[in-house]
C-alpha cells in the first residue's frame, strides 16, 4: 500500500499540470499515489492527464462536476488510498527530495510534518523564501501556540504532510468557497497528537502576474468577507466539542480574529462599517490579548475603535 497519497486539484490547468505532475513523479522514493481530481475542467486538462496517467501505474484520475477547491480536496481525502496526504495545487510544484524528507517522520508515526515553501516567478526566479520555526516532536496544541504567533504561513495545507486519519477520525472536511484552508488547518493543527517543523524548502508556489487575487472584483472580496466569518462560527461550534485545552482554544480564537480584522481593510467604508458591526456582535475583540502595557492599549482602542486600530498597528 502506498504510504503516501499527493493530492492536485485541477481546474482549467492545461498550462502548468504537466509541470505539477512531473515534479511528483520526480520524486526521489516511490511509496506514493498521484490522486487527480479534475473539478469540472473546460480546457485540455484531462487530455494532458489522461496521457500521463497511460504512462504510469501510480496515478489516479477522477473528473468531477465544478463544485470549488474544497470539494475537490474532500473528494480527493475520500478517494485516496495512502496514509498520508499532501496537497499540491496544479500551477505550483514540489522539490524532488520533498517525499524523502518527510518520509522518516511517517516511519515514527508522527502525524503532521510542516515544510517551508518558496514563491517563484513564471520565470523560475526566486522572489521570496517564507520562514518560520523549526522544531522537533511536539503535541498539535503546543505547536498551534508556536506556529500561529510566528508563522506567517501557517493555514495552508500544501505546506503540510498530514495523517489522513486527523480528516477522517474527527469529521473535519474543507468548507466554503474561499479561505477555506483558513477554515480547517489551524483546528486539523491543534488535533493533532504530534507534529514536527522542519527547515526544508519543499514546496514551490508559482506568482503568476495575473493571479486572481491581483484582479479578482470588489464582490469576491465582500463574499470572502462572508466567509471568514461563517469559519468564525464553524470554528467555535467545532472546538468546543474538543479536548483542545482552554489556552489553545484561545489561541485559535485570537489567530482567526486578528485574521478578519486585517481583511476590513480591504473593504471600501460603508461594507467596513457593517461588517465592524457583525466583528462587535460577535465580541470578537475580547479574543486579543495584551501581555504588556503595549499590548493593552492596543487591545483598548480595538474595542473603542477598530478604524483608528487599524491604522496604528
Amino acid at each position: 500500500m502506498n504510504k503516501i497519497s499527493v493530492i492536485v486539484p485541477m481546474y482549467n490547468a492545461e498550462k502548468t499540470i504537466e509541470r505539477c505532475i512531473n515534479s511528483i513523479l520526480k520524486q526521489t522514493i516511490s511509496a506514493f499515489e498521484i490522486v487527480l481530481i479534475n473539478d469540472g475542467s473546460t480546457d485540455r486538462t484531462e487530455d494532458i492527464v489522461r496521457k500521463l496517467q497511460n504512462e504510469k501505474s501510480n496515478i489516479k484520475y477522477f473528473y468531477k462536476e465544478n463544485s470549488g477547491v474544497a470539494q475537490t480536496r474532500n473528494y480527493g481525502i475520500e478517494k485516496a488510498q495512502g496514509d498520508y496526504i499532501i496537497f499540491v495545487d496544479a500551477d505550483d510544484y514540489i522539490e524532488p527530495n520533498l517525499i524523502e524528507k518527510v518520509f522518516k517522520y511517517i516511519e515514527n508515526n508522527i502525524e503532521m510534518v510542516k515544510f517551508k515553501l518558496k514563491k517563484i516567478d513564471t520565470n523560475g526566479k526566486e522572489l521570496e523564501k517564507i520562514d518560520g520555526p523549526v522544531f522537533n516532536k511536539k503535541n498539535g496544541e503546543d505547536a498551534f501556540d508556536i506556529l500561529y504567533y510566528q508563522d506567517t504561513l501557517i493555514d495552508s495545507p500544501c505546506v503540510y504532510l498530514i495523517k489522513r486519519s486527523l480528516f477522517t477520525d474527527n469529521r473535519l472536511e474543507f468548507k466554503g468557497k474561499y479561505h477555506e484552508d483558513f477554515g480547517l488547518m489551524p483546528i486539523l493543527i491543534a488535533l493533532s497528537k504530534s507534529i514536527v517543523s522542519i527547515p526544508d524548502y519543499l514546496y514551490v508556489y508559482v506568482q503568476e502576474e495575473n493571479s486572481i487575487t491581483r484582479n479578482e472584483d470588489y464582490q469576491k472580496t465582500i463574499q470572502k468577507m462572508e466567509d471568514v466569518l461563517f469559519h468564525y462560527d464553524r470554528m467555535l461550534k467545532i472546538i468546543k466539542n474538543t479536548s483542545i485545552k482552554n489556552a489553545t482554544q484561545d489561541n485559535i480564537k485570537t489567530f482567526y480574529t486578528n485574521a478578519i480584522i486585517l481583511k476590513l481593510q480591504e473593504l471600501k467604508k460603508d461594507d467596513r462599517k457593517k461588517y465592524i458591526k457583525e466583528i462587535r456582535n460577535r465580541k470578537m475583540c475580547n479574543n486579543i490579548k495584551a501581555k504588556n502595557l503595549k499590548q493593552f492599549i492596543k487591545r483598548l482602542i480595538l474595542k473603542l475603535n477598530i478604524n483608528l486600530y487599524l491604522k496604528i498597528r
